[in-house]
């Protein structure tokens, strides 16, 4: 994967169900900082926005990187696709600049390493990047649920296929 020299820290948010993860990375091997923070509750848009403006404060990044939820894009739920367009808009409002890439995106990113599903390229991520390792759950079920954990690597995944393109570079 090819590295960026314009943007010293990239940081990538992935909204869920449960609430959002992020990462934030100096490089394409170089992760800093990583959580996912679950809300429950009510209000939950406007708590997740809360922790992702603290994110943002604390780190200043010079890029965002998130999931394009836009019809052309990946389709998600009303209020992820309300959630993501808020963050957007608090970047923006900072002066970060935006980047946002789909599902068929990142599969494309990841399709050298062989397969494309979302387990495979949580396993791939952990295989190349150590740290994250220790994150990745088993392989799911039929009858299951998703694992919260798939969060982080989603938002990994995002940051990563901004990393190895030319946006910005």
């Amino acid at each position: 994967m090819k590295a960026h020299a314009r943007y010293n820290l990239v940081l990538a948010v992935y909204p869920s169900a449960r609430g959002f993860a992020f990462v934030i990375f100096e490089g394409p091997f170089s992760p800093v900082d990583w959580s996912t923070r679950e809300i429950r509750g009510r209000h939950k848009n406007q708590r997740c926005l809360l922790g992702i403006a603290a994110v943002l404060e604390r780190y200043q990044p010079d890029v965002l990187v998130l999931q394009d939820m836009s019809p052309s894009g990946t389709p998600r739920a009303y209020r992820m696709r309300e959630l993501n367009a808020s963050i957007a808009e608090l970047a923006e409002d900072r002066g970060i600049p935006v980047r946002m890439f789909s599902r068929a995106q990142v599969r494309a990113a990841f399709e050298p390493f062989g397969l494309t599903s979302k387990h495979f390229i949580a396993e791939t991520i952990a295989k190349h990047i150590p740290a994250f390792d220790r994150y990745l759950p088993p392989p799911r079920k039929l009858w299951m649920s998703e694992d919260a954990r798939m969060a982080l690597f989603d938002a990994v995944a995002l940051a990563l296929t901004f990393l190895q393109s030319d946006v910005g570079g």
